[in-house]
């Protein structure tokens, strides 16, 4: 696992290096995913252009491309494929907290009232929006059109949503676990999101202490920009009660097929 550490880039990652099937190890520079690639200066893009990326994927709904667009990098094909069809507070979102009391506090205000209403506690809300990832009939054709996109690949993909945690995070897992990347080390990946993403969560915690929220919206919107193990854990359980695991889940309700697995192993490990 390669950490890309250029200007502007949240949350980016090269999977290469990371331990797969049979000792195997993932190729560098073939799988990337991101945080959202907007107004990135000129220094990145050059050097996410010397990667090599040939595709990238937005997983992004329409309103938060519309509102952040990506950058453009050279040689890229563009594809948009949200895997999260409506809006959800702490997901579809980079959740910076200033622009947020600007332009959406009304909105914000409902919203966290609605979790708390509807869904008692913050865990029980990202849970059900990471379930609602995997197991609803329009996220699952989005995702396994993700798969087909990794499979027929040439060059580099490079995925990406706003942060690079949560949808990003599902995609990555479903590519580790299909490459034979064991599950310690697939929750180990996702939870660096939690470090990587630190100083953004120090700076938007500043900015809630400052904004006029009620003191319980306050606790939600921190507790949103967590990682916890527990939201990918949870729908991993799932798979494993359900389909016997993530690779089951995969073939039963993605297409993947032995043939499918088998290729993408010799595509993507050294």
């Amino acid at each position: 696992m390669i950490r890309l550490k250029y200007k502007k880039l949240t949350n980016a990652r090269d999977l290469g290096g990371m331990r797969a099937a049979n000792g195997r190890t993932i190729r560098p520079h073939k799988l990337i995913r991101s945080g959202k690639l907007t107004k990135l200066p000129a220094d990145t893009v050059r050097a996410l252009e010397e990667l090599g990326i040939t595709t990238v994927v937005d997983l992004r709904i329409e309103s938060e491309r519309c509102a952040d667009p990506d950058c453009e990098i050279g040689g890229c094909v563009y594809l948009h494929l949200p895997v999260l069809c409506f809006p959800a507070l702490g997901i579809s979102s980079d959740f910076s907290i200033f622009s947020t009391v600007e332009k959406e506090r009304d909105r914000v205000q409902r919203e966290g009232e609605r979790i708390r209403r509807e869904f008692g506690s913050i865990d029980r809300y990202m849970i059900e929006t990471y379930r609602s990832i995997l197991f609803s009939e329009t996220s699952k054709a989005q995702l396994k059109q993700f798969l087909q996109l990794v499979r027929n690949e040439t060059g580099c993909i490079l995925w990406h949503c706003a942060s690079g945690k949560d949808r990003a995070g599902i995609c990555a897992m479903l590519v580790e676990a299909l490459l034979g990347v064991d599950e310690k080390t697939i929750l180990e990946d996702y939870m660096r999101s939690g470090r990587n993403l630190r100083r953004k969560y120090v700076l938007n915690r500043l900015g809630i202490v400052l904004v006029p929220f009620n003191l319980n919206l306050k606790r939600i919107l921190l507790a949103l920009m967590r990682t916890k193990k527990k939201y990918l854990q949870s729908v991993i359980d799932e798979m494993h009660a359900r389909y016997g695991g993530i690779v089951g889940y995969c073939q039963q309700e993605l297409g993947v097929t032995e043939k499918d697995i088998t290729f993408l192993r010799t595509k993507y490990l050294l």
